[in-house]
């Protein structure tokens, strides 16, 4: 089982995951291009993609979505509130219950509600039969249904969005601030310690923390937060909007590899 992280921030939100014969691409917030490019980077074509699932409508997630899946008529997933928001023409997929798993190849894919500004937010669980990848980023509270879904995976991709300190006294508008730290708006550090903590267990191989906010955090301290709430030993990173990395679970153990953007 392995993970490519794409892409990484406000800027736009792409990964993909790859296990049991499958590829899924979880959201196309860079441009058709872009999501090709830097495929290629690691040796992968848009032509494997079996599928491409959403978290939300917003446009770091969505923007080269139409693009990518009438050049490579891939099959589409998300919740019905987020089709209600998002004008895509693709040959196959549906609409997908919070909750409710469904297989994709040989994945099975459970969707879970997250707490954000969108009409009908989720994030992924993954698991091949063997193993199981939580992928979560854009959510104000990591839920109780998040924590009760989550424990137990192997892998954990999670948001650590902001510092509660630098957002307080950072060059945002108020209003703005309000709805980043809000129930509906994005993890805090802090808070992303606190779910890791909830949700590891003997399982868990490695934590990489997403969505970093370049104007709100800071790479280290954002690490220090995800690498503290994990187990002790495991590996640990975090991306940064100028960055992709490729998180790999086989019989030798845990690999992380950056790569730079092309």
């Amino acid at each position: 089982m392995e993970a490519l992280v794409l892409a990484s921030g406000s800027s736009g939100n792409c990964a993909l995951v790859r296990a049991g014969g499958t590829t899924i691409l979880i959201d196309a917030g860079v441009s058709r291009l872009q999501i090709c490019r830097r495929l290629a980077a690691f040796g992968i074509s848009a032509n494997e993609l079996d599928a491409v699932v959403i978290t939300h409508e917003h446009g770091d997630h969505v923007r080269g979505l139409d693009v990518l899946v009438r050049q490579f008529d891939v099959p589409v997933w998300m919740t019905a509130g987020t089709w209600s928001r998002v004008k895509v023409r693709c040959g196959g997929g549906g609409e997908i219950t919070p909750g409710r798993a469904w297989a994709i190849g040989g994945l099975e894919v459970t969707p879970v509600a997250t707490s954000h500004d969108a009409a009908e937010p989720v994030a992924f669980i993954f698991g091949d039969g063997d193993r199981r990848l939580g992928y979560c980023t854009d959510t104000g509270v990591f839920t109780t249904a998040l924590q009760q879904r989550f424990d137990g995976v192997d892998l954990l991709l999670i948001e650590a969005n902001h510092d509660s300190d630098l957002l307080r006294h950072g060059p945002y508008p108020w209003p703005l601030k309000q709805r980043i730290a809000s129930r509906h708006g994005h993890l805090a550090n802090h808070q992303t310690q606190e779910a890791i903590e909830a949700v590891a267990s003997s399982a868990l191989k490695a934590v990489v923390g997403l969505h970093l906010s370049a104007e709100n955090n800071d790479q280290m301290v954002a690490h220090k937060a995800v690498e503290t709430g994990a187990p002790d030993g495991i590996p640990v990173g975090v991306v940064t909007r100028s960055e992709m990395l490729r998180v790999a679970l086989n019989g030798q153990g845990v690999v992380l590899e950056r790569r730079e953007i092309p």
